[in-house]
């Protein structure tokens, strides 16, 4: 009775270890995943203002890290051209980036990227419309000549940033975690059947055949 409750012991414990095992391989990617997302703007995405305003506030769920390089907000009006008036400033879980004054009326497109408190960056970009608005971009005047021509200026670089998705448009999990599942599994369920198979024979040994039963009767018997 002890060999066979110590020989089918190892199986339930394995088990036991394997669930455990891929409990924490699923919660651990949903907990690392819990970053600080973009919760409000102003002007918010797809929204409509009459004029540019004098500066554009960006809100996150979490603190926002306050370092050189960190935090990056690129505003451009319909012709591409960027709006910013200087550097964008921290203050806990908002930005605020100062806008320069008199752009034209059309769809302004925003590009931003920050690093959160934990370290983690996260970007995005949105658009919203300017209802009025100057005409064109105003440009520097010339000094009257004899042949008078108009500069020419080259388009100012439009800023690019890729998106990166955020906690609530990602689904599933990364696919080497469910490869390093597999394994565990697979290696913890060997242990357990290489384990139970080389306890049983020194627990119980083989079973005794007839003939050694019939040898082993009672000597008066003989």
């Amino acid at each position: 009775m002890q060999t066979t409750w110590s020989y089918r012991r190892i199986p339930l414990a394995a088990l036991f270890a394997a669930l455990l095992t891929a409990a924490f391989l699923l919660v651990a990617p949903l907990s690392a995943s819990a970053h600080d997302e973009l919760v409000s703007a102003d002007p918010a995405a797809d929204t409509t203002v009459e004029t540019l305003p004098a500066q554009l506030a960006l809100t996150f769920s979490g603190d926002v890290l306050d370092a050189e390089g960190a935090t990056m907000i690129q505003v451009t009006d319909p012709a591409g051209s960027p709006v910013t008036d200087g550097a964008p400033t921290v203050d806990g879980t908002t930005v605020t980036q100062p806008l320069a004054a008199g752009g034209p009326a059309g769809l302004y497109h925003v590009a931003w990227k920050v690093v959160s408190a934990d370290g983690h960056p996260i970007a995005g970009e949105y658009a919203f419309t300017v209802t009025t608005g100057s005409a064109v971009t105003p440009t520097p005047t010339t000094a009257p000549a004899p042949e008078q021509t108009t500069p020419e200026t080259s388009p100012a670089p439009t800023v690019t940033v890729t998106a990166t998705p955020t906690p609530a448009a990602t689904s599933g999990s990364p696919v080497w975690l469910w490869v390093l599942l597999i394994v565990a599994v697979l290696v913890v369920a060997g242990i357990a059947v290489w384990l139970g198979m080389r306890r049983r024979p020194a627990d119980g040994g083989p079973a005794a055949s007839s003939d050694d039963a019939a040898a082993s009767a009672d000597p008066s018997e003989r």
